[in-house]
């Protein structure tokens, strides 16, 4: 009797086990940082996650952070293999400057596509305030000292021969920015995300708010210091009262990727966004700037092999390692 109750689970494993592998159970799993729950990161990350699961068969767990630098340092420290990223954040970490000064140049990701464009948006309620070089002698918030919106502020007032002393610098979130300026605490304001930004959408609905151009000598100067700037249109409309485009500079949301990650994942993860753009788009609106030309250029940190790949089938020559 033992020996048939031996011989039968021994029956039951190998069965259970020729039912996994028929059905193709996925062995590869993957947790992505993205960013806080209320932001785009976060939202757009848990999208990507679905297809990379669906098409790809990478169980992918989706989880909230604190954004661009945590995500590096969690890749770095196996903590998350997959990370949404500020494309200059990404720069700082690969060079060890600015806000990996102190920590150190991290290496450990690499580089799967850029997802769509993070405007450098510079906001305002005075009539006055024109252009960047109207911001000397305001009161100005410029993000949180070391983070990539203070870095952006900052280069963006170097850019019109400003300095962080020129103006009266409040380091404030998002959300507080938009307080203060409805409050009349600031001038200005210096916003980075993706257009539109529900803060400076509720700004615009309920106050006298508008965007200044970024643009001219102020966005030739960042491009030629800084190869991850590019510049970026707002169109008309984006915004409730804006009447015309604006003209501003922009970094890239990335996706980016532990190093050690395997060519064949790689591949497939970033076969299942690109090759499913279209309905991605419909669940995210972000997902409409998903691109060759978006997802390739603008890095300034090598591609992963498996991502390198899929491009190169499309027809595009990337950097990888």
């Amino acid at each position: 009797m033992k020996k048939m109750k031996k011989l039968f689970a021994l029956a039951l494993t190998a069965a259970l086990t020729l039912s996994l592998a028929a059905c193709g159970a996925s062995t590869t799993k993957m947790t992505m940082g993205t960013g806080g729950s209320a932001g785009t990161y976060y939202g757009y990350g848990g999208v990507l996650g679905q297809y990379i699961k669906n098409k790809a068969g990478i169980d992918v767990t989706v989880v909230a952070t604190d954004g661009s630098k945590a995500n590096i340092q969690g890749i770095a420290a196996g903590d998350y293999q997959l990370g949404t990223v500020q494309s200059d954040v990404m720069a700082y970490a690969w060079e060890g400057t600015r806000s990996f000064e102190s920590t150190g140049k991290i290496d450990s990701f690499r580089v799967v596509a850029g997802l769509y464009a993070e405007s450098v948006q510079l906001v305002t309620m005075d009539p006055s305030i024109k252009s960047v070089a109207d911001l000397k002698g305001r009161s100005v918030s410029i993000g949180a000292p070391g983070s990539g919106v203070y870095f952006n502020a900052t280069d963006v007032l170097a850019a019109a021969g400003l300095a962080e002393t020129d103006i009266n610098a409040q380091y404030q979130s998002f959300a507080d920015s938009a307080d203060a300026l409805k409050d009349g605490k600031i001038d200005a304001a210096f916003i980075v995300a993706g257009a539109p930004t529900p803060a400076i959408t509720e700004l615009c609905t309920t106050n006298s708010a508008y965007l200044v151009p970024i643009d001219g000598a102020v966005a030739d100067a960042m491009m030629a210091s800084s190869p991850f700037y590019t510049t970026y249109v707002i169109p008309a409309g984006t915004y409730p009262g804006q009447d015309s485009d604006v003209t501003t500079v922009t970094v890239k949301a990335t996706l980016i990727v532990d190093a050690k990650a395997s060519e064949d994942a790689v591949y497939n993860l970033t076969k299942a966004i690109f090759d499913n753009a279209a309905d991605i788009a419909k669940e995210n609106g972000k997902g409409a700037e998903l691109s060759l030309e978006n997802a390739t250029s603008g890095m300034t940190a090598p591609f992963h092999k498996g991502a390198a790949k899929y491009f190169a089938e499309k027809g595009v020559t990337v950097d990888a390692q």
